[in-house]
């Protein structure tokens, strides 16, 4: 049996990884696909791609073409989720900070450098008009724990995650929502390494065929919003509104969004260069 090693975020976004494991889907087609959660979110499961921690990642747009285009041995075989991430931007519940103005030049807090919480910071001050060089400034806090540690203590002021994730967090008073912030392109991608697209495509093939069957179907599963709300500890009337703004896909991404997410990060600095489409996707 094939062992294949897949990451992905602890979030209901991936539930149907979860679904598909679950059913031992994978197996009864000879693979033995291993699920491992990446707390620290794109940054993290960059650096696991990189080192053949992983084969597979599911991950933010944004991040994957940065680190593809820097060198990741990687590339996007496949659109996850088409829709886009809506990131609540969060102060500490009891901070003095009221609104998105008066945030600006202070602290954001960043699970690491080149994480999609560093990424959006920069989209987030561009649409704010804010100077990127002086009203900028990070400190990395590595997960949503310690942004809760970072933002309680004072040693971070705001912080970006999908607000659906941090909404049982505003609820209890830990963190307060002061704005939001979704993303101009679809949120999610699958990257493979390409060592493992060279050696072993018949077995990503057969790995997407039984994802996409189960995104393709997702929300008329029964009873899946009482599962997501009873997983996630999320409330059942947030999990509605979630299920109601969010699409999978089973498509490879576009050449047009690759474009417009390479000419965002290269206006903001974030790369030096744009690479050609083909460079950064695979058409399986």
């Amino acid at each position: 049996m094939k062992k294949v090693n897949i990451g992905g975020v602890p979030e209901h976004f991936n539930l149907a990884w979860y679904l598909t494991l679950k059913n031992g889907e994978y197996k009864a087609e000879d693979i033995n696909l291993r699920w491992h959660d990446y707390y620290g979110g794109t940054g993290d499961m960059c650096k696991a791609l990189r080192s053949g921690d992983i084969d597979i990642a599911v991950i933010l747009t944004e991040g994957i073409v940065k680190d593809i285009i820097e060198g990741n041995p990687s590339h996007i075989v496949q659109t996850f989720v088409e829709t886009p991430l809506v990131w609540g931007i969060h102060v500490a519940d009891k901070s003095r900070f009221k609104t998105i103005k008066d945030i600006k030049g202070t602290r954001a807090a960043i699970s690491r450098y080149g994480s999609g919480s560093h990424l959006m910071a920069y989209i987030h001050a561009k649409n704010n008009h804010w100077d990127l060089d002086s009203d900028l400034n990070f400190e990395v806090i590595e997960n949503l724990n310690g942004a809760v540690e970072g933002l309680t203590s004072g040693s971070a002021d705001y912080f970006m995650w999908e607000k659906f994730t941090t909404k049982p967090l505003v609820d209890n008073g830990t963190f307060r929502r002061i704005g939001e912030c979704p993303t101009p392109w679809p949120c999610f991608v699958i990257a493979v390494r390409d060592e493992f697209i060279a050696h072993h495509i018949e077995d990503l093939k057969t790995i997407l065929n039984i994802i996409n069957t189960t995104t393709a179907e997702f929300k008329s599963i029964p009873s899946i919003d009482r599962t997501i709300a009873n997983r996630y500890d999320q409330d059942i009337n947030d999990v509605s509104e979630w299920l109601s703004i969010t699409e999978w896909s089973q498509e490879l991404i576009d050449e047009e969004t690759i474009n417009m997410v390479q000419e965002q990060l290269f206006d903001l600095d974030i790369i030096s260069k744009k690479i050609d489409y083909n460079e950064i996707v695979c058409k399986l």
